[in-house]
């Protein structure tokens, strides 16, 4: 039921919101160049490795796709990318990986896999399900670049603070989770990227 609903989902989205989807990447090639899709191997169900797709914030570095994961690293990022990210619009290709069943909507946050290889036995229950474009971790966690860019170590911090509280977060998410759950997440990420709700803890 869950599959059905991320397929019908994705293709209403992906109809619908076509003209944003040609706006946008005209946009990004027009102040940064090609190309406007940014692709990065995450790790999904069951570990099996897969190109996460969002539109490209960043200037172009070499690479980038091959899953090194820089947190907190702003100094790249565009200033049409700054309002991407800011609205969330960035993450609009990932319709595509749930239309083809890399993701689901609602599911742990797929990570790279150098994030994964540091706790293998607490992924492995987290991947035991489709990743998502959003979950509990992903609102409770909406300012985490603020965060990282202000440390004097964001590898350290994301590694030692923010990624166990991810975890157990997505742990929560697979121990508790609902259709009726899922609709509520949906409709929070919603609300927290038109509405700025203050008290995250980022």
């Amino acid at each position: 039921m869950k599959r059905t609903c991320d397929i019908i989902g994705a293709l209403l989205g992906m109809i619908l919101l076509a003209p944003l989807w040609v706006s946008v990447a005209a946009a990004i090639i027009l102040t940064s160049g090609r190309p406007a899709v940014f692709k990065q191997v995450r790790s999904g169900k069951a570990g099996k490795p897969f190109f996460i797709r969002k539109f490209r914030t960043m200037a172009i570095l070499l690479g980038t796709e091959k899953g090194i994961f820089e947190p907190g690293n702003r100094r790249r990022i565009t200033a049409f990318g700054r309002f991407l990210r800011r609205t969330k619009l960035d993450e609009l290709p990932q319709l595509w990986n749930v239309l083809v069943g890399d993701m689901s909507f609602v599911g742990p946050r797929p990570e790279v896999p150098e994030w994964v290889a540091v706790n293998r036995d607490r992924w492995e229950k987290v991947l035991s399900v489709r990743p998502g474009m959003t979950d509990p971790a992903s609102i409770v966690f909406r300012n985490e670049e603020t965060m990282l860019a202000a440390s004097s170590d964001p590898r350290v911090v994301y590694r030692d603070r923010i990624l166990p509280q991810k975890l157990a977060l997505y742990e929560d998410y697979i121990r508790t989770r609902t259709p009726t759950k899922d609709i509520l997440i949906f409709i929070r990420t919603l609300v927290r990227v038109f509405v700025d709700v203050p008290g995250g803890k980022c």
